[in-house]
């Protein structure tokens, strides 16, 4: 069954085009033209992903984002303006995924869902677990046929990108892991994001796992290098 993918943006152009270019790779697709109509639509029936705009009249693609995570995790890619870096800063610390610059190339976007997605079904898959995919380290456990995460014993709510990125850091403690390798490892070697997506990405991970230890400080930032996990 084809994947359902959702756009929402009050550009019209926009919305044809990169509909016709998602169905002819195979994909259904279901178009908003703002947030409160796409909410509606949304809660009602869900999709496999949602592409948002930022800004849209009646309800923006923040308070959308808001609205969405209360019932769902599926994967969001924010569409925003070149001025709107706080947005997307902001609503990547809220629970979207990525996000893609306007005007963009929609090959791009097709290959940034195509990611997600792929990560998505890595987390719902209900093959036969593999027990080399289980890593633990110390207080942490990170299970890879579920992307499933622990910390001392209690679970971290991660998105899969977030898992990736605590993976590639954990699996090596004490080794330092640039911006360009934790982008390879989250996103694959053929896709470019800024380094401030990594950057948002832990700051929310660091914020998720302080929520159930105040004292987590095993993520830490070399100014210049990039980040490494420290193992107790």
């Amino acid at each position: 069954m084809a994947q359902t993918i959702a756009l929402v943006d009050d550009d019209r152009n926009i919305l044809t085009s990169v509909a016709i270019s998602l169905e002819s790779e195979g994909y259904e697709v279901r178009t908003f033209s703002d947030g409160d109509e796409a909410l509606r639509g949304l809660l009602q029936k869900p999709v496999d992903l949602a592409v948002l705009d930022i800004k849209m009249p009646r309800m923006d693609g923040m308070e959308l984002l808001g609205r969405l995570r209360k019932t769902t995790n599926m994967p969001v890619i924010f569409l925003t303006s070149k001025d709107d870096e706080v947005d997307e800063l902001l609503g990547l610390r809220m629970g979207a995924d990525d996000y893609i610059k306007k005007p963009f190339s929609q090959r791009l976007l097709i290959e940034r869902i195509r990611a997600l997605l792929r990560r998505e079904q890595l987390a719902t898959d209900s093959t036969p677990a593999d027990p080399a995919a289980v890593v633990s380290r110390g207080d942490l456990t990170l299970d890879g046929n579920r992307h499933a995460c622990l910390w001392r014993g209690e679970t971290i709510d991660l998105t899969v990108t977030e898992f990736l990125l605590v993976k590639a850091l954990a699996i090596r403690p004490g080794h330092v892991k640039s911006r360009d390798q934790l982008m390879d490892a989250a996103y694959g070697e053929h896709i470019y994001v800024d380094d401030r997506t990594i950057d948002s990405h832990i700051k929310r991970i660091r914020k998720k796992f302080k929520v159930v230890d105040t004292e987590f400080g095993h993520i830490e930032t070399l100014y210049g290098v990039g980040y490494r996990y420290k193992e107790a």
